[in-house]
């Protein structure tokens, strides 16, 4: 972890400027991106590219990232230029930006692929992001809003000055669509606790951008592969509770998804599913990780839990486990079976 404080040290403002000037950014996320991460990314690279008036082969700002991907992530992206990074594999693109902009995470256990190769680069690196804990020497330039539902909700301010308009509100909706789709998402489609004020006017003003809502949700929550549902049967069969029914495990193995034809982004709000039980006040999933290297298995942990006066911050358990995220949802990347982590879990809550 870096001596560094977890902290602001600029400007939105400063940012927009020092975006400005750069002939070539590139704009990176948490592996295994989710509608926050890639809506902000998308978004912020859109409204620079319109800015520089530039698009397609010869565009200023560009996403990269590390999946495995979300089922609906083309219909996020559409034409605006992204590479895929194999997970555990350095990329090898030849380009060499100017400016390097890190969203929804601080953290280079999360980076991935792309950690040895944002190190080389910390000086002209920008980190926007609203979780509580991150590494600090990411980037020398640091805008943490913790307060922020998502980091698309920062991210909207940011492109509004990166294209100097008044309001969120004049946003042009191929900016203000991937936004709009990172603040529901992390907000659970407007369910969750994060939800305040400021979220659901930043949502008015990206609505008034043109955002088709209904569109965003059926294309992304209504557009399920049976085998989705296959995985989602395995997961609830392995449903364990704990601690007189208030922890509410399940589990996940390299075999379920082999046997039921699923990918990786196919489990994802499988953890929420356990947490609408009455007494359940954490639930957990645990996904089997086929190990890239010779260091033995990895187990993927996913906490949520409920709000209310006794409310379990999960974010600190996540941070005895080597993760980190926010007080009702959090994560990390343990080594270990599933069984071996299971134990720890358990042992973090306790």
């Amino acid at each position: 972890m870096s001596e560094q404080a977890w902290e602001t040290n600029t400007t939105l403002e400063k940012i927009a400027a020092w975006l400005g000037e750069k002939r070539s950014v590139v704009l990176l996320t948490h592996a295994k991106p989710d509608g926050d991460a890639m809506g902000s990314t998308l978004g912020l690279a859109r409204a620079i590219n319109l800015a520089r008036g530039t698009s397609g082969a010869a565009a200023t700002a560009e996403c990269w990232y590390c999946g495995p991907m979300p089922s609906w992530w083309h219909v996020l992206a559409r034409s605006t230029k992204v590479r895929e990074v194999e997970p555990g594999v350095a990329p090898a693109f030849n380009l060499d930006p100017e400016a390097v902009v890190v969203c929804d995470t601080g953290s280079w256990g999360q980076l991935d692929s792309y950690a040895e190769w944002v190190r080389a680069r910390t000086e002209r690196a920008c980190v926007i992001d609203h979780h509580a804990h991150g590494d600090a020497d990411v980037a020398g330039m640091r805008f943490i809003d913790t307060s922020a539902a998502a980091v698309c909700q920062t991210m909207a301010e940011l492109c509004r000055l990166v294209l100097g308009l008044g309001s969120v509100g004049g946003l042009p909706l191929e900016v203000a669509e991937p936004l709009y789709f990172g603040i529901a998402t992390d907000t659970g489609w407007f369910r969750h606790g994060n939800v305040s004020p400021d979220v659901f006017r930043t949502a008015a003003g990206l609505l008034e951008a043109g955002v088709d809502h209904e569109r965003l949700y059926n294309e992304s929550e209504m557009n399920d592969r049976p085998a989705r549902l296959r995985l989602l049967g395995r997961a609830l069969a392995s449903l364990e509770y704990h601690n007189n029914e208030t922890i509410a495990l399940m589990s996940l193995t390299v075999k379920d998804f082999d046997e039921t034809g699923s990918a990786p982004g196919d489990s994802g709000g499988f953890v929420d599913v356990a947490r609408g039980v009455k007494k359940v006040r954490v639930s957990a999933i645990l996904t089997e990780v086929e190990a890239h290297s010779e260091d033995g298995p990895v187990t993927k942990i996913s906490l949520r839990s409920k709000g209310g006066d006794d409310a379990v911050d999960v974010n600190l358990v996540a941070q005895k486990l080597g993760g980190g995220g926010h007080a009702r949802a959090a994560g990390a990347r343990v080594k270990g079976s599933l069984d071996e982590v299971k134990a720890k879990l358990l042992g973090a809550l306790a």
